[in-house]
Parts: C-alpha cells; sequence; structure tokens
C-alpha cells in the first residue's frame, strides 16, 4: 500500500469526483480524507457513503474531515483539529490531528491520536502566501509524536518524498495533483520509487 493519504477537494476534479475518486481508490493509496469543508452536513454524509463505497472494495480506508459525530456513526475514523481535540476530546473511532508544530504534536500523541498529520512543510497553493513551515520543522513534530506515525502535508511532490522520509514521517498526503492529474496511479507511483 502507499505511503500518500489522498485529501480531497472536488472543486479541482475537471473529470468528475466520484469517477476520479474510483480510479484512486483503485490505485491504492493509504487512505483517504473526506475533506469537502463547504458541504452541509446531509451532503457531506451522503458523499461520503458514495466515496465509502468506492474504498472498501480495494480496501482504503476513508477517513472523515472534522465530522467526528459523522465518524461515530458510520464507525469510520475521523481527522481533527486540535482546537476539536481540546473542546471535545478524542473522539471513540481512531483519529488522526492535524498538527502546526512539535508541541501541538506531543499533545496529539498523548491524546492518543492513531496518526498526525504535520504541515504545512512547503510552499502550497492551498496556503497561497504563508510560507512552509520546512523540513526542520517535520522532524520536530516526528521527534515530539513519539511513536504515533507522522504524515507530511503541504507542496509534498514525489521528488520531495526522500525529504518526507528522512524527516522519519510516515508518509505524506497530497490533495492537488491527485485531484487534477491525467493518472492518480501513476502519479501515486511516483511516490513509491
Amino acid at each position: 500500500m502507499s505511503e500518500v493519504i489522498c485529501v480531497t477537494n472536488r472543486a479541482l476534479c475537471a473529470d468528475g469526483f466520484l469517477p476520479r475518486m474510483a480510479r484512486i481508490a483503485a490505485a491504492k493509496p493509504r487512505a483517504v480524507i473526506l475533506r469537502e469543508k463547504d458541504l452541509d452536513a446531509a451532503a457531506y454524509a451522503s458523499l461520503a457513503q458514495a466515496v465509502q463505497n468506492l474504498c472498501a472494495p480495494h480496501g482504503v480506508p476513508l477517513v472523515l474531515s472534522g465530522r467526528a459525530a459523522l465518524a461515530c456513526r458510520l464507525g469510520l475514523p475521523v481527522q481533527i483539529s486540535v482546537p476539536a481535540l481540546r473542546e471535545a476530546g478524542a473522539p471513540p473511532v481512531p483519529f488522526g490531528v492535524s498538527v502546526h508544530c512539535p508541541e501541538e504534536a506531543a499533545e496529539a500523541a498523548r491524546a492518543g491520536a492513531s496518526w498526525l498529520v504535520a504541515g504545512h512543510v512547503w510552499d502550497t497553493a492551498c496556503k497561497a502566501g504563508l510560507p512552509g513551515r520546512g523540513e526542520a520543522f517535520l522532524h520536530a513534530a516526528v521527534q515530539a509524536a513519539g511513536t504515533a506515525p507522522v504524515y507530511a502535508i503541504g507542496g509534498v511532490t514525489p521528488a520531495r518524498m526522500p525529504a518526507v522520509r528522512a524527516a522519519g514521517a510516515a508518509g505524506a498526503c497530497v490533495m492537488s495533483a491527485l485531484m487534477s492529474c491525467a493518472d492518480p496511479a501513476a502519479y501515486l507511483a511516483e511516490f513509491d520509487c
């Protein structure tokens, strides 16, 4: 299975979101995080079911983003923020936490996070105008996380995977390129070289 977690953004899919997700799921990323922050609860739940139906046959875990109650109802893992962790505590399903400094990584690991997403590491169009935190940040987050696996996010490309691995990260999260590349399977394969 790939070291890459796919983070979705249906607005970037020129070929249609569900057909794109079918191709991505068949390529077997480590997991899919269903981001789609603009959707209301009902629309998100409906989309989650559709994407789960595409991921499950390939053994690809679907992770909900910030929707802990829905994740609990569906028995799916969830990706949450540090503020959500502080406010509501650890959800009763496997969960990951998005962290932006080593102290947050340590806090999330102590709270029982199954994985961490650390970023943004490099400059990225998704965070236009905000410089990346850099490889030293990623290394420090990995050290602070203890045994919790850390996935880099933000500006990650196949050429940067050696730096991700050198920092001790378990892998990386990729959004824009997977949502828009010509061949998701070929693009994912580039990360595993």
